[in-house]
C-alpha cells in the first residue's frame, strides 16, 4: 500500500459526475514507482474511466499479486476494497471474493511475470470460469523489483540494458486467452491514454473476464535500444486494429451518421462496445481469423491494439454454476446456517 498520502485538496471548479464525485475521488496515494513509469498511466487512464462510469468506489475491490504492478492498487480508489495477495495468487482470491459478493466489480492489477509465470495455471482456470472481472497485465517484459530480468513475454532478440539477448519464445496473453476460450481480449499502451481509457470502460461494462494486456515500459531496466517493451518501439509499431469507442446505455438517440466500417459489439448488460474496424475485414468476433491476425502481426514486428476480442455468448462463473442473484455476503446467517435439525434432514434423505 502506498506509503506516501496524497493531500485532500479540493479545486472548487472540478467538474463532478453522475454520482456527484470529482476526478479526485477516484484517486489513491501518491506512486513510489519510478518516475516515467508506465504503470502511473494506466492508474491514470483506470481513475479517468471509473470516474467516467461513475462507478461507486465502495462497490469495487482492487486485487494485486507481487511485483511493481501490485503497488497499483494503492494509488487508485481510496473508498474501494484492497487485497494484496502473494505472488501469482490473485486470480483464486478473486474467485473467493466473488462467490461471496458477486455485486463488486473486480479489478486485478497484475504484472507480466506475476500472470505469465508463477500465476500462468491460475489464469488458465480463471480464464475457463470466466468470472467477471477486469484483469489488466502491466506487461513490460522484465521483473522490475529483482533488477530486469526478462519475464515470460519477452521477445525473441530483446535485450536486457547489458545486452544480452532472450533467446526463448515469449508468451504472448492475447494468443493464451484465444486458445482457452476467452471472452474479452484487448491490448493497450500505457503511452495512449486516448485509446486505453475505452478499453477499460468496455472491460468493465463486460460480464465474464476481460484481459486487458497494456504494454507499460519499465524505465529502469526495459526502456533501452534494443527492448521490444521500451516507449519508443512500441510507439514505432504499435498498429491500432480498431479504433475504440465505449457506448453505455441511454435512452435511443437517433440520427444520420454516414459512417462506415463500424461494428457495434452487445455486452451482456446492453452496453456497446464500438469498433471501427481499421485493418481490411477485421471482425473481433471471430476467434480463428483474430489469432491469425495477431500471428501476422507478430511475425511483421508489429504491436496490434484495441479491443481484440469480444465474446458475449458465454456465461460467466455465476450463470454456470447456477448461483443465487443474491450475494452470499447479504444473505442472513440463518439461512446460510440453519442449524444441525435441519442439515439432518437432508441426511436422511
Amino acid at each position: 500500500m502506498p506509503t506516501v498520502v496524497r493531500p485532500a485538496v479540493r479545486h472548487p471548479g472540478l467538474p463532478v459526475n453522475a454520482l456527484g464525485l470529482t476526478v479526485r475521488d477516484y484517486e489513491g496515494g501518491m506512486s513510489t514507482l519510478c518516475a516515467g513509469c508506465g504503470h502511473d498511466s494506466v492508474t491514470a487512464a483506470l481513475v479517468q474511466a471509473l470516474w467516467e462510469l461513475a462507478v461507486p468506489p465502495h462497490r469495487v475491490a482492487k486485487l494485486s499479486g507481487i511485483g511493481c504492478s501490485a503497488k497499483t492498487v494503492g494509488y487508485f480508489l481510496n473508498g474501494a476494497h484492497g487485497f494484496n495477495g502473494a505472488h501469482g495468487r490473485m486470480a483464486p482470491i478473486a474467485t473467493g471474493a466473488s462467490a461471496a459478493n458477486r455485486d463488486l466489480l473486480l479489478i486485478g492489477i497484475s504484472g507480466d511475470g506475476d500472470s505469465l509465470s508463477i500465476g500462468i495455471g491460475h489464469l488458465v482456470h480463471l480464464i475457463r470460469r470466466n468470472l467477471r472481472m477486469v484483469y489488466i497485465i502491466e506487461n513490460n517484459g522484465v521483473y522490475g523489483l529483482t533488477k530486469g530480468q526478462f519475464s515470460p513475454s519477452a521477445d525473441i532478440g530483446s535485450t536486457t540494458s547489458k545486452g544480452t539477448a532472450n533467446v526463448m519464445e515469449p508468451i504472448d496473453p492475447m494468443l493464451l486467452g484465444l486458445s482457452l476460450g476467452a471472452t474479452f481480449l484487448a491490448r493497450g499502451f500505457s503511452g495512449d491514454k486516448a485509446e486505453l481509457i475505452p478499453i477499460l470502460k468496455a472491460a468493465t461494462a463486460h460480464r465474464g473476464l476481460a484481459i486487458v494486456d497494456v504494454i507499460s515500459p519499465c524505465v529502469s531496466f526495459n526502456d533501452h535500444e534494443g527492448s521490444t517493451k521500451s516507449y519508443r518501439f512500441t510507439r514505432e509499431h504499435e498498429v491500432r486494429v480498431t479504433e475504440t469507442d465505449f457506448v453505455p446505455p441511454r435512452p435511443e438517440i437517433l440520427a444520420s451518421i454516414g459512417w462506415e466500417g463500424i461494428t457495434d459489439l452487445t455486452l451482456h448488460d446492453g452496453s456497446l462496445v464500438r469498433a471501427r474496424a481499421v485493418p481490411s475485414g477485421y471482425d473481433p468476433t471471430d476467434r480463428i481469423a483474430v489469432e491469425e491476425h495477431l500471428r501476422e502481426a507478430r511475425a511483421c514486428g508489429e504491436v496490434p491494439t484495441g479491443i481484440l476480442f469480444v465474446d458475449s455468448s458465454r456465461p460467466d462463473l455465476h450463470e454456470m454454476s447456477g448461483t443465487v442473484s443474491q450475494p452470499l455476503v447479504d444473505v442472513p446467517y440463518a439461512k446460510l446456517c440453519p442449524g444441525a435439525a435441519e442439515l439432518e434432514k437432508f441426511g436422511s434423505v
